[in-house]
């Protein structure tokens, strides 16, 4: 009996060490996606969120229905840095279910050039953003975003 409660124990130990590492990963995999946002000229934060991306990978959000793949989503970022050199993405609240990452975000920055449309004359803003990362093999596969581009924009004018 002693032993059958000793194997219990050792493989419920066992268990919960690889579900921790499971969300650790996950965790850090997810991270590389902000990390990138936040420093959208670096190279090494690029390739860090390739490698962290499926090849199939996709950006759901766009309002026009079409998906961005990842090269497409790479030049948008790309844009972001000449645009919003001081861009922050700061992860405000993380949880993790099976294989989705849920991310609670606020985002930051200054353009420097008009903003959708907008001159902010030197404004800043200041926007919750609510993203899902679904995981596959320890990939992203796919990130829902929605993020308050209006809210932005009004911040931006003035109002």
């Amino acid at each position: 009996m002693k032993t059958t409660h000793a194997i219990l124990a050792a493989a419920t130990i066992a268990a919960s060490s690889i579900a921790s590492s499971a969300t650790a990963d996950n965790s850090e995999t997810v991270q590389t996606f902000y990390d990138l946002l936040s420093n959208p000229g670096s190279e090494t934060h690029t390739a860090a969120f390739v490698e962290a991306t499926a090849d199939t990978w996709e950006s759901v959000g766009d309002y026009s229905g079409e998906n961005k793949g990842r090269d497409a989503f790479l030049g948008q970022v790309g844009g972001f840095a000449q645009l919003l050199p001081d861009l922050n993405w700061a992860i405000q609240d993380m949880h993790e279910s099976g294989d989705f990452v849920t991310v609670r975000g606020r985002a930051t920055g200054t353009p420097v050039a008009p903003f959708f449309g907008v001159d902010g004359e030197g404004r800043s803003f200041d926007i919750m953003t609510i993203d899902i990362h679904e995981l596959a093999d320890g990939k992203i596969v796919r990130s829902y975003h929605v993020e308050d581009w209006a809210g932005a924009l009004q911040q931006l004018s003035g109002r």
